[in-house]
């Protein structure tokens, strides 16, 4: 009898449990299904005075914003950000469509769908935050582009953007979230308060953060290309049956350091919200470093014992980002640091070249990354390995042209991220 009361109790419990789960709306379903993967994401900074948009720009206006997804999937929901913000931010109204154009602001109005923030149409974020919409069913197909567009009632007191977004934003008076196109728009090659886009993919779907500087960011690629060395990575995982559900996210900003604030925050500061807080992280491939030894002696040369002390430095850095995407049980891939001599920018010494190879040798040597990514050896020229190889040299010798980003992403090995 006991035994019997056990067992009905247990069955009471189970149906209770699955009136429960039915009795929830979709969208908290949706949220515990464990397939949600990163397709698009960018990393936050404050921006700098030239790059932040007029407050009276976003006062009553609809800023319609264009990014370009990896992998593709059956539902969305999208990132809103106020990382850098002091007060709180409200949204009256986002929505999202298929654009027509990666370089316009045309979207197919019959693809426009409003997206909600636990069943409201507008959103409030605390400073500091960062807020998910509701899932809504949306099938988007891997390496399209999705239009995100924010109506403002009122402009936020300070923005959180991605300067080197590398694709042109609309901005116009007025609701204009579901209009077919923003005629007499302002643009401008930066993003804001967008942070990442998700999908609802295959059960065994990940992602792949690419934390880095200018060269991730996609320094000197034409605007809305997509030509970055991490979107041809995103091409090649596309193409190839074995990797079609893993998700490329660029965490790269210009000016970016290990050691100390550049043009945005430093790369262990960031390092929880860029890597460890993207949705379905399992790799994560660290390129930085060159800032930090240009910058060194960019203005004069220090004694040798001081380079010691920073090559030290440096690599306690990426042992300090070793040991974190570990403690969450991620694979860190290190990648080399390419030859910047006769940079217009650094115009490095001969002492800058020994510390390079000095921390390209420790990225090189086996048990501190999980794997490495010798960008180094593939992109010097092989006469004078302390210099780009001319074929792949923008001309400022610092940063890879549009060939060169192409030979980058070619260069990753689809190996590293197999089932």
């Amino acid at each position: 009898m006991h035994s019997i009361k056990i067992l009905a109790a247990m069955l009471l419990l189970g149906s209770m449990s699955a009136s429960s789960l039915a009795a929830q709306p979709p969208a908290v379903r949706s949220l515990s299904a464990g397939s949600w993967v990163g397709s698009w994401a960018t990393s936050q900074q404050l921006p700098e005075p030239d790059t932040a948009l007029p407050t009276d720009d976003l006062r009553d206006a609809t800023l319609r914003q264009i990014v370009h997804l990896s992998v593709g999937g059956s539902a969305v929901r999208v990132h809103l950000t106020n990382a850098f913000g002091l007060q709180t931010l409200r949204l009256a109204s986002v929505h999202i469509a298929r654009p027509l154009s990666p370089s316009s602001a045309k979207i197919d109005p019959a693809s426009d769908k409003a997206l909600t923030f636990s069943g409201s149409p507008d959103v409030t974020i605390p400073p500091g935050a960062e807020y998910i919409s509701d899932p809504i069913d949306y099938s988007v197909a891997a390496l399209s582009d999705l239009a995100v567009s924010i109506h403002y009632d009122l402009p936020p007191l300070e923005q959180t953007g991605h300067p080197g977004s590398r694709a042109t934003s609309y901005v116009a008076r007025g609701n204009l979230v579901s209009a077919a196109d923003m005629l007499d728009a302002k643009k401008v090659d930066h993003w804001y308060q967008i942070a990442a886009v998700d999908v609802a993919a295959a059960p065994n779907a990940a992602s792949i953060v690419v934390l880095g500087d200018s060269i991730t960011d996609g320094h000197g690629v034409s605007a809305n290309a997509n030509t970055r060395w991490t979107d041809t990575l995103a091409q090649r995982l596309q193409a190839n049956a074995a990797t079609r559900n893993i998700g490329v996210l660029n965490q790269g900003i210009g000016g970016n350091h290990l050691l100390t604030n550049g043009l945005g925050p430093n790369a262990l500061s960031r390092f929880d919200r860029d890597v460890l807080a993207q949705t379905g992280v399992r790799w994560v491939i660290l390129l930085e470093g060159v800032n930090d030894i240009g910058g060194l002696t960019r203005l004069s040369d220090p004694p040798h014992a001081e380079h010691e002390a920073f090559v030290h430095r440096v690599i306690g850095a990426c042992e300090q980002i070793v040991a974190r995407a570990h403690a969450a049980h991620l694979q860190i891939i290190g990648a080399t640091i390419m030859p910047y001599t006769d940079s217009e920018y650094y115009h490095p010494p001969a002492s800058n070249e020994a510390d390079r190879q000095a921390i390209n040798k420790w990225i090189r040597t086996p048990g501190h990354f999980d794997a490495v990514i010798d960008f180094d050896k593939a992109m010097a020229d092989p006469g004078r390995p302390d210099h780009l190889a001319a074929a792949y040299d923008s001309g400022d010798h610092l940063h890879p042209s549009t060939d060169g980003y192409r030979k980058m992403g070619e260069l990753v090995p689809l190996s590293l991220f197999a089932p």
